[in-house]
């Protein structure tokens, strides 16, 4: 093993540093991973760019990164279902304590959940990383490992989804086509969606989207009216979506997944933006739409790791970027400027591939 664990490090608002950290540990019930893969989220930009999201705040120094696939290169003393040389993906969310959120199921909403890079959390954008063996997950042999760190923004897809009831034969309205818009677009129709229309401002991402499966796509130009923008909606789909995924966090967007979603149906509202938003809740509340938060994710990795070994969802066209982790600087630029969709930064010097 070598001795270096290069880590890509945020200090403070603006102050990104590659250095080198000691190799951790693992405890009795952890894995030591050598990471391969891992993804620029736009919270990982958010933190770089802000020095905090919303009430987490960078106090001290923080690796970044938690779309994450890697190798195990040790086991601590208690771990029985992994061993050296497993290949696996990584679930950021370790819940801390067995609370009344754990023993329900949605431990995502634990108040005291470990996340990776969410302060005062470390993340995993490093050579060498440790992690709860639990929330490990074997890769099957004709699952990549940068798959197997996109399982992260698909799992916000699939929890996304789930929470907003899609179902065979629904339709949907999907708004914002970045990255979690496009891994909402590609669960939906896996679960069974017949009808998905995608919304963005650019062009070049409803492209991808189309490429992707969405049924229409639905250029928002600057200044439109959310009742305007439900009303082409429901003129392409011929009626009003049962479901609308709210990917954006932005205001007026919120305003228009509400007019436009048909009475009786569910708003899932993924994107974050402002602490406070208006929107037209006599308008829902007087239709029976079902308004309806999405943190995260929880008990997701299985169902994605078969989506992707049956075949059902191709994640793989995301990629659009690679960078050696050397260059983090470079991802994390490209990144912020909005190029392409899914920036991959690639841990293992000895191997670069997917």
């Amino acid at each position: 093993m070598a001795e270096e664990n290069l880590s890509a490090v945020l200090h403070a608002q603006g102050d990104l540093r590659l250095e080198n950290r000691a190799i951790p540990q693992p405890g009795p019930n952890e894995v030591l991973l050598q990471m391969h893969s891992v993804g620029i989220c736009g919270s990982d930009v958010h933190y770089w760019q802000c020095g905090r999201i919303g009430d987490f705040v960078v106090t001290k120094p923080m690796v970044l990164g938690h779309e994450a696939s890697g190798r195990v290169v040790k086991v601590g003393s208690a771990v029985k279902h992994l061993e050296a040389g497993d290949r696996v993906a990584v679930e950021p969310g370790a819940p801390r304590e067995m609370d009344e959120f754990f023993k329900n199921g949605r431990y995502n909403l634990s108040p005291t959940i470990f996340f990776c890079a969410t302060p005062p959390d470390d993340g995993n954008l490093c050579r060498y990383y440790k992690h709860s063996a639990d929330f490990c997950y074997k890769l099957p042999n004709n699952v990549t490992f940068e798959e197997g760190a996109l399982i992260e923004p698909l799992s916000v897809g699939i929890h996304a989804c789930r929470r907003a009831g899609v179902t065979i034969g629904s339709t949907v309205l999907i708004c914002g086509a970045g990255p979690i818009g496009l891994v909402c677009l590609l669960v939906a129709k896996a679960m069974g969606a017949s009808h998905v229309v995608i919304t963005d401002m650019l062009p070049e991402r409803l492209t991808m989207a189309k490429e992707l499966g969405a049924d229409f796509q639905l250029k928002v130009n600057r200044g439109v009216e959310p009742q305007q923008l439900a009303k082409s909606v429901e003129d392409l789909l011929g009626a009003q979506p049962h479901v609308t995924i709210e990917c954006s966090g932005v205001e007026s967007s919120i305003q228009t997944a509400i007019y436009a979603t048909r009475s009786g149906g569910v708003v899932a509202l993924v994107g974050v933006g402002a602490q406070m938003v208006t929107v037209p809740l006599i308008n829902a509340a007087l239709r029976e739409v079902d308004i309806r938060g999405v943190f995260r994710y929880c008990n997701t990795w299985p169902m994605a790791i078969a989506m992707l070994a049956s075949g059902k969802v191709n994640v793989k066209p995301l990629v659009t970027h690679r960078f050696p982790l050397e260059q983090a600087a470079q991802a994390f630029e490209t990144t912020r400027q909005g190029l392409g969709i899914k920036v991959m930064l690639k841990c293992d010097p000895q191997d670069q591939n997917p």
